[in-house]
């Protein structure tokens, strides 16, 4: 992954990426001055992020390609207590092992994005839990809660949002905690910048008070635009439920297919966001997709930039040859290329229709398979129009024979036949 050398202006950047929502006053002049370093939370609720996360991701992507360090700190302490920003209700708690398991696959997937090893801005990944697990909680109070009043705390929206229905002080003391982790980050790392959603910006500023209060020092805070789709339903989330970075939670090929069938007005608010390419490439981009539309050439690029990153360029070649199936450009060969999970990601919502492998092993005609153990084709008579009609397939290849049998040497995956009839009507059959 190249990085771009020397500075270039990171506010400015988020500007035109569409990215940029708060901005403390300061923080443009003190990032202008020079290389400086900034950090955004990711809290570890899950063993994966998602889409979600992926805009802080790009924020401390892109902050790293401006010159700057990012850190991406995982909330090992934080995480025990949970965020109420953007929260209706309280949430469940999870246990310390849950915890420490889900801050190292975060980890990993964040090592895949940032550059850990590019001299004086690499990027570090650091996690709270180091430094609050042994602060007693009457330590806690006596060296940070004397700092920041309750009316400061309660006039946060993530707090006032909760009052009718009730918050903890486990989650009304969250702010605290990430009040001092920046605190500490400054005092001892030399952060100078918090960053994060706008969700996120009660929390931010309340770790700029306590960097004022308790040491008279200044700090700055830059918060991101949260994406919201141009149909109004929430990012990163399908009828499937979320879409995840993990390919054992959403398999590349589906990952592929999020990005791809995108609106146009999101496409471009999307490739923004996400690619790394630059200003001029992309404004070229948007414009000759705005000529032709139909050709999707937004969607295609977001989708192949994207999964190669989060995946790999492997990842990204099976996942568009998966997605050609549906469209008939691909063979029997290449159907037998697909692993059994992406074979199934891409039927998903196919009629399927269950058969013993004994009968198979035997040998099924057409008629039995097609009209008695299916209801594929409601007659033998319509077996023998789809014939002669030449729309008959199975696995991608056409039927000629109308006395064929069918066995398990024609199984996909030793599991599956696909019977196909005209351009769009599939039929999966599961041998048990």
């Amino acid at each position: 992954m190249a990085y771009f050398c020397g500075m270039s202006n990171f506010v400015e950047e988020l500007r035109w990426r569409g990215m940029l929502a708060d901005i403390m006053p300061g923080t443009e002049d003190h990032l202008n001055k020079g290389m400086t370093t900034g950090y955004i939370g990711f809290d570890p609720t899950a063993d994966s992020l998602g889409v979600g996360n992926m805009v802080q991701v790009m924020t401390l992507l892109h902050f790293q390609r401006c010159g700057h360090k990012p850190i991406a700190l995982v909330g090992g302490a934080t995480g025990m207590v949970g965020d109420p920003s953007g929260k209706s209700a309280e949430r469940n708690l999870l246990d310390e092992a849950a915890l420490r398991h889900n801050v190292e696959c975060q980890q990993k997937q964040l090592e895949k994005f940032l550059d850990f090893d590019c001299g004086a801005n690499s990027a570090e990944v650091v996690n709270n839990y180091d430094w609050m697990k042994d602060f007693s909680f009457l330590g806690f109070l006596r060296e940070v809660g004397k700092h920041i009043t309750i009316s400061y705390m309660m006039a946060k929206d993530s707090v006032q949002t909760r009052l009718e229905k009730g918050i903890s002080f486990t989650e009304f003391s969250y702010q605290l905690l990430q009040g001092y982790d920046f605190y500490y980050l400054w005092k001892n790392r030399g952060v100078m910048l918090q960053m994060g959603g706008s969700d996120q910006w009660g929390n931010i500023t309340t770790g700029n008070e306590l960097v004022r209060r308790m040491e008279g020092g200044e700090v700055f805070a830059i918060c991101t635009n949260l994406i919201k789709k141009a149909d109004g339903t929430k990012f990163g989330k399908t009828e499937g439920g979320n879409i995840w970075l993990d390919p054992k939670r959403t398999s590349p090929y589906k990952f592929y297919q999020f990005w791809l069938n995108a609106s146009d007005t999101d496409a471009e608010t999307y490739i923004k966001i996400f690619s790394l390419k630059d200003r001029t490439t992309l404004e070229s981009l948007i414009s000759e997709h705005a000529a032709e539309p139909h050709l999707r050439k937004l969607q295609k690029a977001l989708a192949e930039e994207v999964t190669a990153r989060v995946h790999s360029e492997e990842d990204l070649e099976k996942a568009i040859a998966a997605s050609d199936i549906l469209f008939g450009k691909s063979t029997s060969e290449s159907l037998r290329k697909l692993d059994n999970d992406t074979f199934l990601d891409v039927f998903e919502g196919v009629p399927q229709f269950h058969i013993a492998r004994s009968v198979l092993e035997s040998g099924a005609d057409l008629p039995s398979l097609l009209c008695e153990h299916s209801n594929v084709l409601p007659s033998k008579g319509e077996l023998r129009r789809a014939l002669q009609e030449k729309s008959l397939q199975l696995n991608k290849e056409k039927i000629e024979d109308a006395d064929m049998t069918v066995t398990t040497a024609d199984l996909i995956g030793n599991r599956y036949l696909l019977f196909q009839r005209g351009k769009k009507n599939y039929y999966l059959f599961i041998a048990e």
